[in-house]
């Protein structure tokens, strides 16, 4: 007589490893992304902006997430090498170059650029190299505004026209639904792995003691250079995705704001984890998109205040949001999940 185990015990290396250990999860994934892709057909134009907007936001938190969460190493320039994959990509479609090809190559010239600007932190850390990375957030923008007005357009910026594939025009929420989906799921899953290669092991043990994981022989210069290139990588590829989804890009859409944006959304999230960009972005931007449609009614009940409203609640929220999660959720979303997931298993238990 057979005897069947209850539970879901390791029996392999490769199931030990795997990130879906049982059918049952296999469902649920493919169960979800058919939901995920039939979306379009289904929901409305504003939802599927949204939506589009999370996902772009989603894929720059990712790379935030593998140089902060990973790796330690703070960066308030990530809107930065967003503009520079951005501008990337308005520019190689002016001259020709079909979307699909400077997708990727923005990503890699993003990349460049943050290996760049990640060249101080063999000597500085913290704060330091803070200021740092702020720095890039300032001569970027700076660069595009200033240099060579007749290819990047100035203060005005540059119009990218839609992208096309046959004789599919991406140049609706619904359409552009697809490649900015497509790209998150391949993002996440990238970075999912990133933390169970050697790369990802080196970069948490830089991460936890830098002189400790020197000790053990990882070379810190290195790996902070390629968690740099990784992050600014990711932050390339949203650029791109955001330039076709705008259709109009300009420096100012790039700013200081939005890397502090970027910012609270891995800390609401939760550092370190591959769930915790996803959950942030999510977060955010839904709060955001809350305070516009909730300030035309506080500005009814205070008519004084009502030219400032819309432009003040918003990071008076989002202040306010990363403040009572820094005190009371400091390991953000990702870890609260666990938690009920772990509840969950061991009920009625869960104490």
């Amino acid at each position: 007589m057979a005897i069947r185990l209850a539970g879901d015990f390791d029996i392999s290396y490769a199931h030990d490893m795997a990130i879906l250990r049982n059918h049952g999860q296999w469902v649920m994934l493919i169960v979800f992304l058919t939901g995920l892709f039939a979306l379009p057909f289904v929901a409305d134009g504003k939802t599927l902006g949204l939506l589009n907007i999370i996902g772009i936001s989603i894929i720059a938190a990712h790379g935030l997430n593998i140089l902060l969460g990973y790796t330690g190493q703070i960066s308030l320039g990530q809107a930065a090498f967003m503009a520079v994959g951005a501008y990337t990509t308005a520019v190689l479609m002016k001259y020709g170059v079909a979307f699909w090809f400077a997708l990727p190559i923005s990503g890699v010239v993003g990349g460049i650029i943050g290996l760049l600007f990640g060249l101080p932190s063999l000597r500085i850390k913290g704060f330091y190299l803070a200021m740092a990375t702020l720095s890039a957030q300032i001569i970027i923008p700076w660069f595009f505004r200033n240099v060579r007005v007749d290819i990047f357009g100035g203060t005005p910026g540059l119009t990218i026209a839609p992208p096309r594939l046959g004789e599919l025009v991406f140049n609706t929420q619904e359409t552009m639904y697809f490649p900015i989906m497509l790209t998150v799921v391949v993002c996440t899953l990238v970075a999912k792995n990133i933390a169970r290669t050697r790369l990802g092991r080196a970069l948490i043990a830089i991460r936890d003691n830098d002189l400790a994981a020197e000790v053990l022989g990882i070379e810190q210069f290195s790996y902070k250079l390629r968690a740099f290139f990784i992050s600014a990588f990711y932050a390339g590829l949203a650029g791109s995705l955001w330039a076709v989804y705008a259709r109009s890009i300009n420096p100012e859409q790039f700013s200081l704001l939005n890397s502090v944006w970027y910012l609270g959304m891995v800390i609401v999230g939760g550092m370190g984890s591959a769930l915790g960009p996803i959950l942030g972005a999510s977060f955010i931007r839904i709060l955001e998109e809350s305070t516009v449609q909730l300030a035309p009614a506080l500005s009814k009940m205070f008519p004084q205040a009502a030219a400032g409203m819309l432009a003040a609640l918003g990071p008076l929220v989002f202040g306010l949001v990363l403040a009572l999660f820094l005190i009371f959720e400091p390991r953000g979303l990702a870890h609260r999940w666990e938690l009920l997931k772990a509840a969950w298993r061991l009920r009625p238990f869960a104490h």
